[in-house]
């Protein structure tokens, strides 16, 4: 399956170069660009790709608000990869709260965003697991009282959303526990329709923010 991509960033040589990086793939096409937020959104409308990687910082608005708007208004959204220079950034976190499935730095090597790629339009683990525990730990939003989903997870879920959240993908989570990989993927969506999270990076997300890994060892 070809998965196809839209580039969203305000200099032209950073859409060149991922392009060349991204489509010397067999199995990726770059189906679209865009210089700005709001151009972005009427692209990704346009053209429904599967992957859209976006400039945290762009002209008349930002990536995350480009994101927001992006994952609101269609029916079967994008995965959003945001695309930054720092990795400790209080924007790349608000990018991931608002709906992103992961943040890719723009010095990383032609391997790792081919790789971010794949990772994300499949959906089956984490992107940087490390970084995202700790861009939660310095900038995670803690709630008062812990919400009520939690109570709402079994045993096996709560399981299951901890190894999600240490970026084990479903074959992993599988053989670790001892069930089948079907299995686990009715575990996932389970978590992921108890914590009303679309995907399994808002889902960890929402577990860090709720203190539900406060007890997960680092």
């Amino acid at each position: 399956m070809t998965i196809r991509i839209v580039l969203a960033d305000d200099e032209r040589m950073v859409r060149t170069a991922l392009r060349a990086i991204l489509t010397a793939e067999p199995d990726l096409e770059v189906v679209g660009e865009a210089a700005t937020g709001a151009e972005a959104v009427s692209v990704v409308r346009e053209l429904t790709p599967d992957v859209v990687l976006m400039d945290v910082r762009m002209p008349e608005i930002d990536g995350i608000r480009a994101t927001e708007q992006i994952l609101a208004t269609l029916p079967d959204p994008p995965r959003v990869v945001v695309v930054t220079t720092f990795e400790n950034d209080a924007y790349v976190y608000e990018a991931l709260r608002a709906g992103a499935s992961g943040f890719l730095l723009k010095r990383a090597d032609a391997d790792a965003l081919v790789q971010a790629v794949r990772l994300v339009a499949h959906s089956d683990s984490l992107l940087f697991p490390a970084a995202v525990r700790a861009l939660a730990t310095e900038y995670g939003r803690a709630k008062a009282a812990p919400p009520a989903w939690v109570a709402r997870l079994t045993g096996r879920e709560s399981e299951v959303l901890r190894l999600m959240a240490a970026g084990l993908t479903n074959a992993e989570i599988a053989d670790r526990i001892g069930v089948g990989p079907a299995t686990v993927k009715t575990h996932v969506a389970a978590v992921l329709a108890k914590t009303a999270t679309r995907d399994r990076t808002q889902a960890v997300i929402a577990a860090y923010e709720a203190g539900f890994m406060k007890d997960t060892a680092s």
